[in-house]
């Protein structure tokens, strides 16, 4: 996969702690390179970090700690940097919104700090998020080259750190200047609403319905969910879909092609994309003890109403498309936690598995 370019190479990866960073991290073990995690512990208990157990090389700290993560980089000395940690909440970012801003802006830019001062690397991939755009929700998909924006502070954080993304990009890591005054290429990626298994945050539309098994599987435990904005639409996904997008444009920057030094969406296809109740139903139909209610209410903060991604230039210039459709991503993710609670099992090398067989079935240009 990704022409065996992870193979042996060093790859520093902050929130490797994380939901997405632990299925990343676990799908570079597969490739055969060397993981090294920048992170703050895992946010949840359980966690997937934890159930995973890789044994990697890693730094438990604070982003913002500027000593440490230089150090930590410069020690690992290496040739990828993956950016993912970040405060991922949108309805958090209302609570803690200068802790979000020092996190998701300030860390970016620290992050690409101790970039240049690290020799060895050759390429950055920055993962911001879909709610980095101005979103008009006039029912056209976003594509890169609109502008960044943010109602809530989430999704302004994420904007900004796209502008410094940017930023550093022209001021020191000019794809112009690449093989002469530098050797780093940087590029950000942006994916929608991701789902699997693993996942154990507070304000998540698949976590919250999992947690309300549990009334079922443990009485005394659970709570019924309430649902509190039906309608809304977004482009939801498998977590192995954007990763797939995340290593093969750092594919593309590690084999030195300097037009994937920008920006890339990726998300599922236009016609796949649901709203919220369309995916709490194939939810329960996969397992009946989900427990929910519709609540919608205006006393809510502002959450958009209509978000979806335009990928068509990640189709046309990488090849890249969507494996597993919206409806598959529901059945696997929730028949992770199912077996999870049930039986016990981690089906993440199952489920890497199955994508991987698909893709390349398919003809993905990663998988091939």
């Amino acid at each position: 996969m990704f022409n065996d370019i992870y193979r042996n190479k060093t790859v520093f990866l902050t929130g490797h702690t994380g939901f997405k960073g632990s299925w990343l991290a676990y799908w570079l073990k597969q490739l055969g390179a060397h993981v090294v995690g920048y992170s703050l512990p895992a946010p949840t208990t359980p966690s997937h970090h934890a159930l995973l157990a890789l044994g990697q090389s890693e730094t438990l700290a604070d982003l913002n700690n500027v000593p440490e993560l230089t150090k930590a980089m410069q020690e690992a000395k290496p040739d990828i940097v993956i950016h993912m940690a970040a405060q991922p909440l949108v309805r958090e970012s209302y609570r803690a919104p200068m802790e979000t801003l020092e996190t998701n802006v300030l860390g970016t830019a620290r992050l690409l700090e101790a970039v240049r001062h690290t020799p060895s690397v050759r390429a950055v991939v920055i993962v911001t998020s879909d709610k980095c755009y101005e979103n008009p929700e006039d029912g056209r998909p976003l594509r890169e080259t609109d502008p960044m924006g943010g109602f809530d502070p989430y999704s302004a954080s994420k904007g900004a750190a796209e502008l410094i993304t940017a930023s550093y990009r022209n001021s020191f890591f000019n794809p112009a200047q690449y093989g002469q005054s530098h050797q780093v290429l940087v590029a950000s990626v942006r994916a929608g609403n991701v789902i699997g298994g693993g996942d154990w945050a507070t304000d998540r539309l698949i976590p919250d319905l999992i947690r309300s098994t549990q009334q079922t599987v443990d009485p005394g435990n659970g709570q019924t969910v309430e649902i509190r904005n039906p309608l809304a639409v977004r482009p939801w996904q498998h977590v192995l879909e954007p990763l797939s997008g995340y290593l093969l444009v750092g594919q593309k920057l590690l084999d030195g092609n300097v037009p994937a030094a920008g920006g890339w969406n990726f998300g599922p296809a236009p016609t796949d994309v649901l709203p919220v109740r369309d995916v709490v139903a194939h939810a329960r139909a996969e397992w009946s003890a989900i427990q929910c209610n519709e609540h919608a209410s205006d006393d809510n903060p502002h959450e958009a109403h209509l978000l979806s991604l335009d990928c068509t230039k990640a189709r046309q210039q990488l090849g890249w498309t969507p494996v597993w459709t919206t409806e598959t991503a529901i059945k696997r993710t929730i028949a992770w936690y199912r077996d999870y609670y049930l039986n016990g099992a981690v089906h993440t090398d199952a489920d890497w598995r199955a994508y991987v067989a698909e893709a390349e079935v398919t003809n993905q240009p990663w998988a091939v």
